[in-house]
Parts: C-alpha cells; structure tokens; sequence
C-alpha cells in the first residue's frame, strides 16, 4: 500500500534530494595510478553540480529503552514459531564495539558456538539459533533469534537464549575459547581484505559507520585487544 501511495512526483523529488555528488563517497581500491585516477575523477563527476539547497539530516535520536515490549505475531503459513529478542546497543564508533562483536561470535559463530550447542545441539529446541550485533553510525540493535524446533514453543528458547548470555557474563571464560573466537574473527576479516573489492568495503564501512578510514585496520587491533572482563562488561 505504501508503494502503490508513492507517485512519480515523489519518486523525483527524492531522488533529486538525496542522489547528489555531495551525499556519496568515492572511494577506489586496487593497484592504480594516481594521476591517472584524477583524471577518470575530472572526466566523469566534474560535471556533476551541487545542489544549492543543503542536505536534509535525520537529527531525530532514538531514546534508550526504559521498559520491556512484547508483540506476538501470527501468519497462517508459518510452519514453525521464532523468537527474537532485542536490545539498543550502542553505535559503530563506541569503544564497546570490538567487545561486543567477541561477545556474539562466542553465542553464535558457527556450530561450536555456545547458542548452537545448547539450544541446537543438547536441548534440540531450535533448529536455527543467531546473536547479532548490528552496529550503526547511531544507535545500534542487538538481536537474539531462534527458530524452534517441532513441539516447542518460544518461551522455552528464550529462556534458554537468556540463559547462556547470563552464563557468558559470568561464568569463566576459558583462554583457548577467546582466542579461537578472535582468531575466526581476524581471519575473516583479513580474507575479506585480500581484495580490491574487501578493502574497499572495509575502508567504506569505517567512512560512513565510524568517520575514520583508519578505522579499517585499528578495528583489528582492538579486537586483538579484548578481554574476558570487556566481553562481560558489555554483556
């Protein structure tokens, strides 16, 4: 229905307020010659004016949570329930950041996680378990999902998520399980870099999530850098 109430009008008038020079980041990775690059850069955006008129911002700011909300969906060809739970999280550029990426790939990165093995593996509650830490240039969200197993109902796993989010942030963590977790991390993160098309990604997401280019590599330091206590702190 939102769709169908959008007329070419308004199609038009977004496009000419948001798709300008002035709104978009250039950025080129890969084995090029700079003056040569310069003079792609003249040739093709040089002609491309500015808009007189200024940027519309979103100044708009979410406010913390302050109490728990529940909503209970329905559809008539859903073959199993799901649960999620979600919490704000703080945005991209928090110094919380790389803590919170070892906190979720701890639950849920992969079949040895300890989301999977318990609410997959032992219990055999959920077919299909995830923790997610989706950091954004404001605030970000923090999601726990499941997908539940035949005869099961979503209370149980979200106790059962709850659970071992409690145990995490409390419980010793062993050595050998941080550092495998922060070795899957870093090597992903350096695969995803060995190309042009990684690196650029990288360097983009810094740009626009956290304002600093660097930040693509310093990110990898810092998660180098974390600690049990910072992956309970955050928890």
């Amino acid at each position: 229905e939102e769709l169908e109430a959008a007329s070419l009008d308004d199609v038009i008038a977004f496009h000419k307020t948001y798709y300008r020079p002035d709104y978009a980041t250039l950025i080129v990775a890969g084995d090029f010659d700079q003056v040569e690059l310069d003079k792609w850069v003249d040739a093709y955006f040089a002609a491309m004016q500015k808009p007189a008129s200024a940027i519309p911002r979103v100044t708009a700011v979410e406010p913390k949570w302050n109490k728990d909300r529940r909503y209970s969906e329905h559809g008539p060809n859903v073959p199993l329930p799901a649960v999620v739970l979600a919490w704000l999280g703080p945005p991209a550029r928090s110094t919380d950041d790389a803590a919170l990426l070892i906190a979720s790939a701890l639950l849920s990165n992969g079949d040895s996680s300890r989301l999977h093995q318990a609410l997959v593996y032992r219990q055999q509650i959920a077919q299909r378990v995830n923790f997610d830490t989706s950091a954004q240039a404001d605030n970000g969200l923090i999601t726990a999902f499941a997908i539940l197993a035949s005869g099961h109902k979503p209370a149980e796993a979200e106790q059962a998520i709850l659970a071992e989010i409690r145990t995490l942030a409390t419980a010793p963590i062993a050595p050998a399980e941080l550092e495998k977790v922060k070795t899957k991390l870093l090597t992903q993160a350096l695969t995803q870099q060995q190309t042009a098309e990684g690196k650029a990604f990288a360097v983009g997401e810094a740009v626009l999530l956290k304002g600093d280019a660097s930040a693509a590599n310093s990110d990898l330091a810092a998660l180098q850098a974390v600690g049990v206590e910072d992956v309970q702190r955050v928890l």
